[in-house]
């Protein structure tokens, strides 16, 4: 009797929707390839990284996941750490191993000292100016907020259709993204993780919500900036109708492509600050860990291994331009030809600031989205705002 042919052992990953189709064709098939005995299956989820969250939460609560490598945005990581559905790390990779990473993406994948996720995949805040205007205008790029906001009101007297900065208002995790930066370049702090102490009623975070009222209030920023997410600030960018935006990596190539007004006329920058104070650029990022419900963990690790390599990750920047979780990659001379600013990106990446890494991330976030909403569209006072969200945060927290 011939001998039975080995099943392949299948690999499920859920992913967004606009990220599947590139890992099918790329990153996946190549996989696939070099390793015949093991298929990854990608599933399309919603495009909403909140939605794909909660399909994740469910499926792990209700006990049956179908999911063996979990692909997570990098607040995700202590919930789902803390809930115990992740397959501790720490023993899989040495210190050198992981020196290849950006130190900031690691601590993201860290809950209580132990790894739990890999990065795969890096993002951070990024400052966009229009290089032609500032030039035209006799001006640097800014250092600080008043500068921005100087800078701003200068060229929009010239160009009388010009917003000055565009920023992501809305009450969504964007706007904390957002605001993490902001508050950071006024010396504040939302939750100090280890001491869980909340900073939400310091002054600083007050001068931080001026600085951002202050923009709609000159007339810097749009009036519906509140209601803008990344997508409306981009194109309003990519139109030749702002001087500067804060947003992340992705807008460049799209910025740059032949048919946009601004091809060829923009240049990035940390986050500025207030004089004197570091600035902030919120950590992005996607890493991918494995389900401790797995029954593939060892195909699992291997997957995340390839995945997560020098020449895996090169080959998928190169066809789809994103943003590397390995150091070295961001100064490789053929991504570099492709990719100018990604030297830049790299220091970007480094000034990079964490949310809280707390078990309770998620609810923290809403709290302070509610509040931080209510005091830009001036429902509440700054001081009211933080005043509420600083009591609810400290209760989330038992503090």
């Amino acid at each position: 009797m011939p001998a039975k042919s080995q099943q392949p052992v299948v690999l499920n990953l859920l992913m967004t929707a606009p990220d599947a189709q590139p890992w099918q064709q790329g990153i996946v098939k190549d996989f696939e390839t070099k390793y015949p005995g093991i298929r990854v299956n990608v599933i399309e989820g919603p495009n909403a990284t909140n939605l794909l969250e909660d399909l994740y939460t469910s499926a792990f609560i209700l006990g049956d996941s179908p999911y063996d490598l979990v692909n997570m945005d990098v607040v995700w990581t202590p919930k789902f750490a803390a809930a115990g559905w992740l397959k501790d790390l720490s023993n899989e990779f040495s210190s050198d191993e992981l020196a290849v990473f950006s130190p900031n993406d690691i601590e993201g994948s860290r809950y209580e000292g132990n790894l739990y996720r890999v990065p795969i995949r890096s993002d951070a805040g990024v400052l966009y100016y229009r290089k032609d205007l500032l030039a035209a205008a006799g001006y640097k790029p800014p250092e600080t907020f008043d500068e921005l906001l100087k800078i701003s009101q200068a060229i929009q007297k010239k160009n009388k259709d010009t917003w000055g900065y565009l920023w992501q208002g809305r009450q969504y995790e964007g706007l904390v993204a957002m605001f993490a930066e902001v508050l950071e370049g006024y010396g504040g702090f939302w939750i100090n993780p280890t001491t869980l102490e909340v900073g939400l009623d310091q002054p600083e975070t007050i001068q931080a919500i001026e600085f951002l009222r202050s923009t709609v209030k000159t007339g810097v920023s749009p009036p519906g900036v509140t209601t803008y997410q990344e997508e409306e600030t981009r194109r309003i960018f990519q139109s030749g109708k702002a001087v500067f935006l804060r947003s992340w990596p992705y807008v460049w190539p799209l910025a740059n492509e032949d048919s946009s007004p601004i091809k060829g006329k923009i240049g990035i920058k940390p986050m500025v600050s207030a004089p004197g104070k570091s600035a902030g650029t919120c950590l992005g990022g996607w890493g991918l860990g494995i389900a401790k419900s797995s029954p593939h963990q060892k195909e699992a690790m291997t997957a995340i291994r390839y995945f997560t390599s020098n020449e895996a990750q090169r080959n998928f920047i190169l066809k789809a331009g994103y943003v590397p979780s390995r150091r070295e990659l961001f100064s490789d001379a053929e991504i570099v030809a492709k990719y100018s600013y990604y030297p830049q990106l790299l220091e970007i990446v480094g000034s990079s600031v964490l949310r809280p890494a707390i078990a309770q991330y998620a609810q923290a976030s809403d709290i302070l989205q509610r509040y931080l909403s209510a005091a830009l569209t001036n429902s509440l006072t700054p001081e009211q705002a933080m005043k509420a969200a600083a009591k609810e945060t400290r209760l989330l927290l038992g503090k």
